[in-house]
């Protein structure tokens, strides 16, 4: 097909997409583990929830593991993922006199040390989130069995049978703006008194992705995002891209996963990623539909990012040699 005979398609690119600064430092620093001990470098749970990247990964060398009892005895280094572990691991990982390496993001961290603190003054935690998620299985590990109760929807929080006494929430950093917003605001309704995060728990990048996709999803005909189907902060952009009236919205790991039947009449197209998929796969979507239509570019941004985490401190200067 000739591009006189290809139809025309405008490409609206949200931006902020893709990788944020805790899927960065996460990444660097299973390579930065290979680089300077070699393979193999075990890394418990995926490292972040993106096939593409865990398989790069592991052509490096990397060893993904579900528990650390999968490990051999080893003096390699034994990387913890971005969506954080229950203090139960890390323990583990010490009795087993493994080189563990953290690599949660600082996000999660924050939101750990935020449920710690409430524990200390004896309030008891609510937090909102998706039951399963690794991030909320390692945050609800930090605290005894009991202290954290776990709420997916409003209707969980009427459900909730605590004592209406010392309270605080806490949220998994990567849920729904408008959701959790609203969960948050049942929970201030059924118990005024409840404590809040000083300062949002949902991370900027989840966030800013949102906010790019509420922009472009009423303006296109069908919004694809580029991730994951265990990704939290991927699904969540496809459902927001769905809110926000766009007619079709789809999840897609890589361009072989298009079903084409869905686009044919399609002028405009919006395109996103989730904080753990690389740009690469969204470059390849493009090439895909560059392949069938005559293919215009515009690129939508909300705001800005600059944030950085530095790796953690056994992969850094001095303390790696």
């Amino acid at each position: 097909m000739t591009v006189a005979q290809k139809p025309p398609l405008d490409v609206m690119i949200c931006a902020p997409r893709g990788f944020c600064a805790g899927v960065v430092r996460a990444i660097d620093a299973v390579e930065k583990a290979l680089a300077l001990y070699g393979p193999p470098v075990y890394v418990r749970h995926e490292i972040v929830h993106n096939k593409y990247v865990v398989e790069s990964l592991r052509r490096k060398g990397a060893v993904f593991v579900d528990e650390l009892d999968e490990i051999p005895p080893t003096g390699a280094p034994v990387i913890f993922s971005a969506h954080g572990v229950p203090k139960a691991v890390p323990e583990d990982a010490r009795q087993r006199n493994f080189f563990a390496i953290d690599a949660t993001c600082p996000l999660v961290t924050k939101v750990h040390r935020e449920a710690e603190v409430h524990h200390r003054r004896g309030r008891h935690i609510v937090l909102v989130g998706h039951a399963g998620h690794p991030e909320v299985i390692g945050t609800m590990g930090q605290l005894p069995p009991g202290a954290i109760s776990l709420v997916e929807t409003i209707e969980d929080v009427t459900r909730l049978d605590i004592p209406a006494g010392d309270l605080a929430y806490v949220t998994q950093t990567t849920l729904s703006v408008d959701d959790t917003r609203d969960i948050v605001e049942a929970l201030k309704s059924r118990f005024p008194a409840i404590v809040s995060p000083h300062k949002e728990d949902i991370c900027y990048a989840t966030t800013n992705r949102q906010e790019a996709v509420k922009r472009v999803a009423p303006q296109v005909d069908a919004m694809i995002v580029v991730g994951s189907p265990n990704s939290s902060n991927s699904q969540r952009l496809r459902e927001v891209a769905e809110r926000a009236g766009c007619p079709v919205s789809r999840l897609l790991l890589r361009a072989e996963d298009i079903d084409w039947s869905i686009y044919g009449a399609i002028r405009r197209l919006g395109l996103t990623a989730g904080a753990s998929a690389p740009e690469v796969l969204v470059e390849e979507i493009i090439d895909a539909f560059a392949e069938r239509y005559a293919v215009t570019v515009e690129t939508v941004s909300t705001a800005d990012e600059s944030v950085f985490f530095p790796l953690p401190r056994e992969l850094r200067g001095e303390a790696a040699e």
